[in-house]
């Protein structure tokens, strides 16, 4: 009975280890059990639990490969087994369960059943433990009607024993005569009154014991079959899995970051075999979930053994929708960490089996994650299964529908009308689905242009900015970030099932994979075929005028003009003269001067408003760099810094620390024109030498000669407010303060004449509060 508990735990696990595990658990608990029956009560304990430590000892060894166990992972063992992705893997935290479970009943039934002779309690252990087994399957396999049915069975066998045993020993001696005659034995007539009597004792007690089941099963039998037909109870509901936090939750953010620094060394990709493709795509994340503001993704990870199950998203689409049915290969890589940060695990689609990380898998998108981080020199290798699309269907192909796909259908509220508008064009005259994605393909490929220093962001503003701001203000280019959030929006908008992944180009022989070589595309479902990939990106760096044919229409036609008299006849004489004008009377003021003053009007209005910006400007950062203690002060500079980084074009992301805040900012001055000291006249006439001073080693930091970065000072001061209230001092804030206005002073000066005047009359910093880094 304990082996067939393991029967039922195993249906969940990959291989039939843990079944034989079990059942060597079973019959070495039972025969240790029956062994030390003769011996007392209280030893019977300590030496089951001296041959458990060494019986789990071997059986975390086998399910470890032949190496020694970790004995940590026993106190992790329920968390992670109920956490693991099915099919589990035999591992020895996935097994050390179920095999302590079952030698633990094993003793608590051999003590009751045998030595205290209580079959019926006995059998409550055994009962407990394959209840559990099934409890910790749930919905997650077949219903075990054989092997459920062949536990009863031995149960009514196990009782049914125990009874002729008792009967067979009831204490009425066998009563005889002698027959000295004859020499034979006759029984007592009394013996055989009791025996008579105890038969029918043992008949009225079975009749009676029949009909209070048959009463039990008639009243219960009813409500018992209903609670069959309902699904049962999922336990990994109860145990939260692995989770990743707000970076890896959306990693789209970080292509903007890793452009700004392209050199930077990632990872060291190394295939077995090198493949025809000039480069390989390795996946660091699939982004199924938009809320309007961020892609996210969405996943529900599962600590994964080295086997890993083909993502699937079950019904709704025909053949298998991660391969479809086309043409697959499988290959084998090998991926080394040198400076990727984050949880996240890169990968070539799709991964089968993973070996020298411990992950957690998410089955829906294929996405891995290391629940301890990724470090420096970790070390991995995949096998993956590449697809090779069928091209020839595509033009064919339909898109699924229903509730498997609908996450890839949504859309949140709010879509800006004239990216509604401009997704509704496209798709018009398009009636084939594959149509409608090239046509967005094309679209964005031509009519836009990709640029390394576009700031982060692909809310419903961020979509808009690119697709219809103005050139000169940053509109209509981006980074592959912008392209494939575009694509994806407009893709859901046309009816078409659509993602994002974010991921690697990597070089098809191996190398080195850099910040630069991150990237985002889009994926569309179809329906047989599976997820196939677009390039929206542009083909080349001069984008087409985007035509009027692709311009939002208004929603409502202009009012139309209204109907003019009917002209006479052509080159007749008596057709009328075309009106004309109305002549000026004397007193009207003529049109020349009517322009002049309105223009000389507005212009001083425009000089008037811009020095009183100016004047706002100066007073307020006087009054954050100088006003109030050194909390306030240190407060006030990050302000500031943020504002600078900001008029510079490139917005400091949320989700870095001050530290990393610092080395934003230098990558943010080193990406910006030439280095301050290459630059003639870097001094302005207001500047004194400190300034100068300051200046000059600020651009020696970046170009490499003098470590650390133009802020370190206001890093400092603002870790101490954060993490000190109140211990900054005078001097962290003169620092803090003197470096903000030193680093705004060099970014400016490197900036376009026009860049440096907007800089300065530009009100945003009145009304940013600190910008996205306050």
């Amino acid at each position: 009975m304990l082996t067939l508990a393991g029967v039922v735990v195993g249906r969940i696990f990959a291989d039939d280890l843990v079944v034989w595990l079990t059942a060597g658990s079973a019959a070495g608990s039972v025969a240790v059990g029956v062994a030390a029956r003769r011996l007392p009560a209280w030893s019977a304990a300590p030496l089951s639990a001296l041959v458990l430590t060494g019986y789990v000892t071997v059986a975390l060894r086998v399910a470890a490969g032949g190496q020694w166990p970790d004995w940590t992972v026993v106190a992790g063992g329920i968390p992670r087994l109920l956490t693991a992705l099915i099919p589990v893997e035999a591992a020895p935290e996935t097994v050390v369960v179920p095999v302590v479970a079952v030698w633990v009943a094993g003793l608590a039934a051999v003590e009751v059943a045998v030595r205290s002779r209580r079959v019926l309690l006995g059998l409550s252990p055994v009962l407990g433990v394959y209840a559990g087994a099934l409890y910790v399957v749930g919905p997650n396999a077949e219903t075990p009607v054989l092997v459920s049915t062949g536990f009863a069975a031995l149960a009514a066998l196990a009782l049914a024993v125990s009874a002729l045993t008792r009967s067979s020993s009831f204490p009425v001696g066998r009563i005889t005569t002698a027959r000295v005659t004859t020499g034979k034995d006759e029984e007592d007539p009394a013996e055989l009154r009791v025996r008579a009597m105890l038969r029918m004792r043992a008949l009225g007690g079975a009749a009676a014991g029949l009909v209070a089941l048959l009463g039990l099963v008639a009243v219960i039998g009813p409500w018992a079959s209903r609670q069959v037909s309902v699904m049962p109870q999922d336990p990994r509901q109860y145990v939260e899995p692995p989770r990743v936090d707000s970076l890896d939750e959306s990693p789209l953010n970080r292509i903007s970051g890793w452009a700004l620094a392209p050199k930077e060394s990632l990872l060291e990709y190394r295939p077995s075999e090198t493949g025809a493709a000039p480069e390989t795509r390795l996946r660091l994340a699939v982004l199924s979930d938009y809320d309007g503001v961020t892609w996210k993704v969405g996943g529900l990870y599962r600590n994964a053994g080295r086997v890993l199950p083909v993502p699937s998203l079950g019904e709704g689409t025909s053949g298998d929708v991660a391969f479809g049915g086309d043409a697959t290969s499988e290959s084998r890589q090998e991926i080394t960490v040198t400076g990727l940060s984050g949880r996240l695990l890169p990968v070539v689609p799709t991964p089968t089996a993973i070996s020298g990380a411990r992950v957690a898998y998410d089955a829906a998108t294929g996405t891995l994650i290391r629940p301890e981080g990724l470090t420096e020199g970790l070390r991995y290798a995949t096998t993956t299964l590449e697809r090779e699309p069928d091209l020839n269907a595509l033009p064919i192909a339909e898109v699924p529908s229903g509730d498997a796909v609908a996450r890839y259908l949504t859309v949140a509220t709010g879509v800006p009308e004239r990216i509604q508008r401009l997704a509704e064009q496209l798709a018009e005259g398009n009636g084939a689905a594959y149509d409608r994605a090239v046509a967005i393909e094309e679209f964005l490929a031509d009519h836009y242009r990709q640029v390394a220093d576009a700031p982060s962001g692909h809310a419903y503003p961020n979509i808009d900015h690119f697709l219809f701001g103005r050139k000169e203000l940053g509109g209509r280019r981006g980074t592959s970030e912008q392209f494939a959030a575009a694509y994806a929006l407009m893709a859901r908008l046309s009816g078409l099932p659509s993602r994002i992944v974010v991921g690697f180009r990597a070089p098809a022989a191996g190398g080195v994979v850099t910040a630069g070589d991150a990237v985002a595309w889009p994926e569309v479902l179809f329906d047989g075929l599976g997820w196939v990939a677009f390039d929206p990106m542009p083909k080349s760096d001069e984008p087409t005028p985007v035509e009027d044919d692709f311009r939002p229409q208004p929603t409502t036609p202009p009012a139309t003009p209204s109907a003019s008299p009917e002209p006479s006849p052509s080159g007749s004489a008596s057709a009328a003269p075309p009106a004309v004008a109305a002549a000026p009377s004397e007193d009207a003021v003529s049109g020349p001067v009517v322009t002049g003053v309105v223009s000389g009007s507005l212009l001083l209005v425009v000089l008037l408003g811009g020095l009183m910006v100016i004047a706002m400007r100066r007073a307020q950062t006087r009054r954050r760099l100088t006003v109030g203690g050194p909390d306030e002060r240190v407060t006030g500079a990050w302000l500031e810094f943020t504002d600078i980084l900001r008029l510079a074009g490139s917005p400091l992301p949320t989700h870095l620390s001050a530290t990393e805040a610092g080395r934003f900012a230098a990558a943010v001055a080193e990406h910006t024109a030439t280095p301050f000291s290459e630059r003639p006249g870097a001094v302005n006439s207001g500047q004194t030498d400190a300034a100068f001073s300051r200046q000059a080693s600020f651009g020696q930091a970046v170009a490499g000669t003098v470590g650390g970065t133009p802020v370190d000072g206001l890093i400092e001061a603002v870790n101490t407010v954060g993490f000190a209230p109140g211990a900054a001092d005078e001097r962290q804030a003169d620092r803090a303060g003197s470096e903000v206005s030193a680093y705004a002073a060099v970014l400016r000066g490197r900036m376009p004449w026009w860049r440096r005047l907007w800089w300065s009359v530009r009100p945003g910093p009145l009304r940013w509060r600190g910008g996205r880094g306050g």
